[in-house]
Parts: structure tokens; sequence; C-alpha cells
């Protein structure tokens, strides 16, 4: 046997040793996992505890993972899809990206808005801090995410949209605000006024009427905005159900793909018919861009191509949705969105 031989051999032996411990380096070697990995102490600390050099703590982390004595499982709860939420936050570089699972596998068409509302609200619980001033848009997905908020710090909430029906507002969006406020114990600058009006003279009178035009003073000091995403079709989008036939005939003409707080895009992210907005009571496009952190939630296969759109106008930063409108979003071979991350930093 010549002299690399015997290396390799004494280099494989030295490996196997490594690997076979005997009863006190195994209880020596649970002992110091336990201290790293469930008690949460440095290796310099375990060294100094055990008499032994921080480079032999290193070692014997290392063997312990070889061993199986350590075993690392990353998880999640079962209804978050991580692999999927990553992806889609590096294609769309947005801030957050969490995809929840689809109802019934994904064959189900429509996405399953309490479910989406749910993590929702565990998302805002964790990104409003005290002190902050938060915006939620009309959407049947905003309402569901503002009856399921149980944690929220001190802050102030204003609506930023009128609501679908004047008739149905305390069950709207007037009533998402004041649960959000309830449970920050904050204050609630809700909008009492119809989203759509029928000439833009109509919605400016309505602008400049008092509890409307002090929400409307917010919406530039709002730091989190809580948003849905409609399709234009029926059902599907608010807007588009408000309209005559004749208007979303010429609203579609422009090629109206999306529709979010009354402002409508193509299928390239691209604001079209902006005379609608000034029949509108909402917060404007130019404000919301400037809002550091726009959390939209929407899901579905039938919503999927109009979230693209939205995402593409760099209005949104962060995302709530579900699997079947984010392998949707994976595939498209429509071009990249803009960037929304280059906002005021949200840790303000």
């Amino acid at each position: 046997m010549n002299s690399s031989e015997e290396s390799a051999v004494s280099a494989m032996s030295a490996g196997r040793s490594a690997l076979r411990m005997g009863p006190a380096e195994l209880v020596q070697a649970a002992a110091m996992a336990r201290r790293f990995y469930l008690e949460g102490k440095s290796k310099i600390q375990i060294a100094e505890e055990f008499g032994v050099s921080r480079f032999k703590v290193a070692r014997v982390l290392e063997t312990a993972l070889e061993r199986d004595l350590v075993r690392i499982e990353i998880r999640v709860p079962a209804e978050l899809d991580a692999e999927r939420s990553d992806a889609l936050r590096a294609r769309y570089g947005l801030r957050h990206a969490v995809v929840v699972e689809s109802p019934s596998d994904g064959a189900d068409e429509s996405p399953d808005p309490e479910n989406l509302g749910e993590v929702a609200a565990d998302l805002l619980g964790e990104l409003v801090t005290e002190g902050d001033v938060l915006g939620l848009a009309w959407g049947r997905s905003t309402i569901h995410m503002a009856a399921a908020l149980d944690r929220l710090p001190p802050c102030t909430v204003v609506q930023l949209t009128g609501v679908y029906d004047a008739g149905t507002a305390e069950r709207g969006s007037v009533e998402a605000v004041r649960r959000a406020a309830q449970v920050s114990g904050g204050e609630a600058h809700p909008i009492y006024a119809p989203m759509l009006l029928p000439d833009p003279a109509t919605a400016a009178a309505l602008r400049n009427q008092t509890g409307i035009a002090r929400a409307f003073e917010y919406f530039d000091k709002v730091t989190v905005a809580c948003v849905s995403i409609g399709s234009w079709e029926p059902g599907i989008s608010t807007v588009h159900d408000m309209l005559s036939d004749e208007e979303r005939a010429h609203y579609a003409s422009l090629g109206v793909a999306a529709e979010m707080s009354a402002h409508l895009f193509d299928a390239d992210g691209r604001r079209v018919g902006r005379d609608l907005g000034e029949r509108c009571i909402t917060v404007e496009a130019d404000r919301l861009r400037r809002i550091p952190e726009v959390v939209a939630i929407a899901g579905g296969q039938r919503k999927a191509a109009a979230i693209g759109a939205v995402l593409r106008s760099g209005l949104v930063t962060s995302l709530v949705t579900d699997t079947a409108a984010a392998d949707y979003l994976l595939t498209e071979s429509r071009p990249a969105p803009r960037p929304a991350l280059e906002r005021a930093d949200p840790d303000h």
C-alpha cells in the first residue's frame, strides 16, 4: 500500500471513529445540543460550562446532527405553504407574501375569504406597531380580516374608501374600521358615504363634508393599509357591479383587467379609466403609493390574473393569497412587476 492509499484509509478511519461515540460522548453531546438548540445558549457559554473550547463544542454539535441525536425540522401550520410563499415574494419583489391552502385542494375556483381574512389578521398583528395609522379599504376580504382581528397595538384606524351600499354600511367597511379600532384601543375614522357617486360634482361635495374630510386628512398619515383586489367581471369586482352595462363596456374597451379601491388597471399594471376616480370616495393612487406597507388580500383562480396586474402596478408591498392564485402567479409569462419596496422603512 503506497503512502497516498495509507492517507486515504487513515482519513476514512478517522471519520468512522468520529461517528462511533461512546456513552459518555453521547451524553455530553446530548447535553450540549440541549443547551444550544433548546436553551439558546451560545457556543462560548457551553464551552465554559463543560471546560472545552468553542471549536470542540461546534464539532460536537455537528456530530450530533450527523448521528441523528438532533433533528432540525422547519414546520409551519398546515394551512400555510412556505415554499410558494417564498417563491412568490421573490418573483414579485414583495416585502411579505403568505400563501394559504386553497379549499378542496384548489378544485374550487373561489377562494376561502374567511381563511384568507384570518391569516391577514395575524399578519397585521405582526406589521402594525404602536402609533401607526391603519387604513382599511372596502372589500369582502378586508371585512373578514377585521372580524378575525384579536390583537393590535394602539393605533388609529381610518377608512380608505366609501361603502359598497349605504344600507349595509354597518355590516361592511364601517364596521371593519370600528372593529379594528376596538381591538387596538385607538381612534376610528369611518366614512359614511357610498364609494361610487353619479358624477364628479357630487363626489367633490361629499369629500368636503366634515366627517369625510377628517378621514381624508389621515390618508397621508397612513403607515399600513389593507386592500382587496377584484377582477373585471360580475361578482368579483365591487365597482364592476356598481356600474351600468354601458359603463362596464366602456371600461372593458380600455383593457381593464383588475380593480383595487376603485382604481382600474390593465394586464400590465397600468392605470386606465382614471375618470372613474373622480366619481369615487377613495384614497388616491398617489397616496397609496406613498404608504410604506400596503397589504393586499385576494385569492382564487378567477382573481389570479387581476392579482398579477395589481402587483405589476407597484402599489402593493405585501400579499395574502391562496395556492390556486399563487400557482398562476408563479407561472404566468407577463413581464416583471415594478419594484414596490423603495418606500419608507415600515419599521418607522
